[in-house]
């Protein structure tokens, strides 16, 4: 049963218990009050509904976002194929900074024909609905390898304002924990506001043995999920409280990951963000894996992975063209966000980091090219397609990536710190200044991981 289905059978239930029909020729009051008792069902059955369809759904033909969906995969197929703007029959698809994504498409090692098929396939988009307080629609491609999510203008102005300094940060540090976007679009239906949505990889691929995942902000405040009941198919994303009394077990790896969450955290920092989170899942490693892991072999094709993925701009220099344009076309639909000033990334040199169980010399790595490993502070990655969110520790493989860097500090973020200073004195809560937000974030790595 659909949402718009529930809404209309619960009010027609409504109307025959109370004896209230909305009549064309009705008094001025009962209109008002139906109005009113309209809009209050509406927000109880989104509330309700929405925390009892937690999880993955398929955009069928019977889900109300079924023709949406449809129109995005045929704009996708059409506009991949071109350049900036495409228009087939009842939308118009635009793509923003299209070779930048594409150079960074290509430093992941995801073919343009893997992508084209992934989000233009013949199978369904899925919906995701979780507990997350966003407004934003979440979509996965049928094969779960790709994360579409709906911004509002403000988010993709901001975005594009600060695309270079974010292709910048991940072409000095390749195996950032940063969600990688992948694309910026728009669509516009006829007689519809026009939605803008990115594509980024999904952190959580591939999820086939992942059964806990976790949305960490490093606060206390609001931060506990109740988890699913035993055999339960409810995706629930936990969080911070939930996460209480356990550790992440990297043993090596472990103070790369603190060093490098202290230097993702800088960079956010610098553009005086907040409220980003780490997405964190774990699964235990098979006994094949595990011997696999330590495997001459497999250590070497590590390295070797390692040392050759590109950075975004090696073939492609982190231009935006025309980026001008798109901002004054954006401009008219902005909403306020308050102070939004953007300081400059911040440089933050990662210390030491654990070679592990290979010497890298012994795949005849230059002292140049070992340098360059240090420098840009890199790790030996494993073999599997999203390799830079994936961190193998001794008994568990952890899903680790940073999201939802889109929430600047500006004049609505400090009321609302100054509103909650108030209502939870001494306590930890999401809405601080960047600094203490960064500091706090880090923080929690430092205390959770062994």
């Amino acid at each position: 049963m659909t949402f718009h289905t529930t809404l209309e059978l619960f009010q027609d239930k409504m109307d025959k218990r109370s004896g209230l029909r909305l009549c064309h020729f009705g008094t001025a009051r009962r209109r008002r009050w139906w109005g009113l008792r309209r809009r209050w069902i509406y927000i109880y059955i989104t509330f309700t509904f929405t925390w009892r369809m937690l999880g993955v759904f398929k955009t069928n033909q019977e889900h109300d976002l079924c023709s949406l969906t449809c129109l995005m995969k045929e704009g996708l197929h059409a506009v991949l194929q071109t350049s900036n703007t495409t228009t087939v029959p009842d939308l118009e698809m635009q793509t923003f900074a299209g070779p930048v994504f594409a150079g960074l498409r290509r430093s992941l090692d995801i073919t343009e024909e893997e992508y084209h098929r992934s989000l233009s396939s013949d199978g369904c988009y899925l919906q995701f609905i979780s507990n997350s307080k966003s407004k934003a629609d979440f979509f996965l491609t049928n094969d779960k390898r790709f994360f579409l999510k709906t911004q509002n203008t403000r988010e993709v102005m901001f975005f594009l304002s600060n695309l270079k300094a974010y292709m910048d940060h991940l072409e000095k540090y390749p195996h950032s924990l940063m969600v990688r976007f992948l694309g910026l679009y728009s669509i516009q239906i006829p007689n519809k506001t026009k939605k803008y949505f990115i594509v980024m990889q999904n952190v959580f691929y591939p999820d086939e043995r992942i059964n806990t995942r976790y949305d960490i902000k490093g606060c206390e405040v609001g931060r506990w999920t109740d988890p699913a009941s035993t055999g339960n198919p409810v995706t629930k994303i936990l969080k911070d409280n939930n996460f209480e009394g356990k550790h992440i077990i990297l043993d090596k790896q472990r103070s790369w990951l603190v060093d490098q969450v202290e230097i993702d955290s800088a960079f956010l920092r610098s553009l005086n963000v907040l409220d980003y989170s780490i997405l964190l899942a774990h699964q235990p490693l098979h006994q094949d894996e595990l011997d696999r892991k330590h495997s001459f072999s497999n250590l070497t094709m590590r390295t070797v992975k390692s040392m050759d993925q590109d950075s975004p701009a090696k073939e492609d220099p982190p231009t935006i063209p025309l980026l001008e344009g798109y901002s004054a076309r954006l401009a008219s639909d902005t909403i306020d966000n308050g102070s939004d000033h953007v300081q400059n990334t911040g440089e933050h040199s990662g210390h030491g980091i654990p070679l592990q169980e290979i010497n890298l010399h012994s795949v005849n790595c230059t002292d140049a090219e070992l340098l360059e490993f240090q420098a840009h502070h890199r790790r030996l990655l494993p073999n599997l397609k999203n390799s830079v969110h994936v961190i193998d520790g001794p008994k568990l493989r952890y899903f680790v990536g940073i999201v939802d860097f889109f929430t600047v500090y500006g004049v609505k973020k400090r009321q609302e710190n100054l509103w909650k200073s108030l209502r939870f004195p001494g306590r930890a809560f999401s809405t601080v200044s960047p600094a203490t937000y960064s500091q706090r974030f880090c923080q929690w790595v430092k205390d959770h991981t062994k």
